[in-house]
């Protein structure tokens, strides 16, 4: 086993968590992805609470400052590319979860909707797009991330988020997300149980099959 990393507590709890994000990815399939987006929108919501509070200006600049400071204080390094009224781009050079995230690409989810939770707590919409991941091989990220809603862009739109009321925890998860969460993973077992009798149905065909052409071959 290779050892070229030195061990600290970032490395092992981003270790720790990729491999969870793995695990969690192959039981429930694509809708972990949810999961995680669900998580980011409450993680940026507690993480800005940390930089502005009710008396900050909601300007682009400062959405610019605390997606930055996110990034940047949780062990990434992330800078602006493009800053205009209508979309901002971010280049990350490095992410938080290190190499580490390629045992979990759908992990960029997170990025995802802690920048569009974030920004449409700000602004009221956003859609965010990666256009590029170092989880999937790319030598940077880039997101971008548009203000105003267009058709012709690619990516996910955050929009009519709530927001947690003053010294409440955004954590505390209203009843119907989880009953939301349950459902898709009923939906996700369901579906498993069903390729699983399709399966179970080819092997008894084939087996059937079989049978009657020993007989016929007799």
């Amino acid at each position: 086993m290779s050892q070229k990393q030195t061990l600290t507590a970032q490395t092992f709890l981003s270790k720790l968590l990729t491999q969870y994000a793995s695990i969690h990815e192959k039981a429930v399939g694509a809708q972990a992805e949810e999961y995680i987006k669900q998580l980011g929108i409450r993680t940026g919501e507690w993480l800005e609470g940390h930089y502005v509070d009710d008396k900050s200006t909601r300007s682009v600049d400062q959405y610019v400052n605390v997606i930055l400071a996110i990034k940047n204080d949780i062990g990434g390094h992330f800078e602006i590319e493009e800053v205009t009224p209508e979309r901002i781009v971010v280049k990350g050079i490095k992410c938080p979860f290190g190499e580490m995230v390629k045992d979990a690409p759908h992990l960029c989810q997170m990025t995802s909707s802690v920048f569009g939770g974030v920004a449409s707590r700000h602004f009221g919409y956003s859609k965010v797009h990666l256009e590029r991941r170092i989880a999937t091989g790319d030598d940077h990220c880039r997101v971008v991330i548009h203000l105003s809603q267009d058709e012709n862009e690619a990516g996910q739109e955050y929009y009519e988020l709530p927001v947690t009321p003053k010294n409440g925890d955004p954590f505390q998860w209203e009843e119907e997300t989880i009953k939301m969460l349950g459902e898709e993973l009923r939906k996700s077992d369901e579906m498993i149980a069903g390729l699983v009798a399709e399966i179970e149905e080819l092997r008894s065909q084939v087996r059937i099959q079989e049978r009657k052409s020993r007989r016929d071959f007799r």
